[in-house]
């Protein structure tokens, strides 16, 4: 079973997330597991502080490292406790880049994925020292980490297998060859003028798949040549 673990001070944001479609699906076939944690258990003071002014001056405010530190450890213990190795990432914008590749490697790590979510200005930078690696979702900046944790749930869960209805999906579509999948269409056959390439309803099962290749080829090219 696939097992994510975040770490959230807003873990309500999830809760949509994870009461739908073919994620929920998952976990009530018990083909996922995701765990909701709030690091601000360890906050300080009766306000259970997390964050704080950063050295040197600037502007917001950023995470401290010991509620993260203090709720890593006891994640750590009790799944070690229980025979699970985790796998710690941080997701940051300083992170490796977020790829169908890196998901692919996620979905086949025998851990506990636990992934970090930010907040405010960014982490402590000593926080970077607990984890094993960073992954941003791209050159932008959201609110929080929590967005881009349920990117990569949902983009890593449904490379497992039972997760997603039909498994050839995953390996048919945009990245999982290096190249943008191509262009798909279904009935009608003709809408306004705009008639669906006659490769497709020929019935020629070889003169499909080479179209297809050919035209995820030309797409790649005109869209994403950085692909190839």
């Amino acid at each position: 079973m696939l097992h994510f673990e975040v770490l959230s001070l807003f873990p309500e944001i999830f809760s949509s997330f994870l009461e739908e479609s073919l994620i929920n699906r998952a976990i009530e076939q018990r083909h996922l597991q995701v765990d909701l944690v709030n690091f601000r258990r360890h906050g300080r003071g009766k306000h259970l502080q997390v964050d704080d002014t950063p050295y040197g001056g600037g502007p917001g405010m950023v995470l401290r490292v010991e509620p993260i530190a203090r709720t890593l450890s006891e994640q750590k213990e009790f799944h070690h406790t229980a025979g699970r190795e985790t796998h710690t990432v941080l997701v940051t914008p300083q992170g490796q880049p977020f790829t169908q590749k890196k998901a692919k490697q996620l979905s086949r790590r025998e851990a506990v994925l636990t992934l970090i979510c930010g907040r405010y200005e960014g982490f402590d930078e000593r926080i970077r020292s607990l984890v094993d690696e960073e992954i941003s979702g791209g050159d932008f900046i959201c609110l929080g980490g929590e967005a881009i944790a349920m990117t990569m749930i949902e983009a890593v869960s449904r490379l497992v297998p039972n997760i997603l209805g039909n498994q050839e999906s995953a390996e048919q579509e945009s990245f999982s060859q290096s190249l943008l999948e191509y262009p798909q269409y279904t009935r009608p056959a003709s809408y306004e003028g705009m008639d669906v390439p006659e490769e497709l309803i020929s019935g020629n099962h070889k003169q499909i798949a080479e179209w297809r290749k050919e035209q995820a080829l030309v797409r790649t090219k005109k869209r994403r040549p950085d692909l190839l």
